[in-house]
């Protein structure tokens, strides 16, 4: 057994955690839902070579001006 070890240790943001899970045993199931609605979606190829192909060369110095 290490020296270090704390094997009863636990975080206040662990528990908090635990304490919402316990409350809620549905929640980590509504959390992949609400991922599922704005980041977890499929990727247009077509929309995506459309912004790659729209962007503008950036200066070497952007504060420079052309006067």
């Amino acid at each position: 057994m290490s020296f270090f070890r704390r094997p009863d240790y636990s975080s206040e943001a662990s528990q908090f955690i635990d304490a919402l899970k316990k409350a809620d045993p549905q929640l980590e199931s509504k959390q992949r839902q609400g991922r599922l609605l704005l980041w977890d979606r499929p990727m247009n190829a077509q929309l995506w070579d459309e912004f790659e192909q729209s962007k503008v060369a950036q200066k070497p110095y952007v504060y420079q001006t052309n006067a």
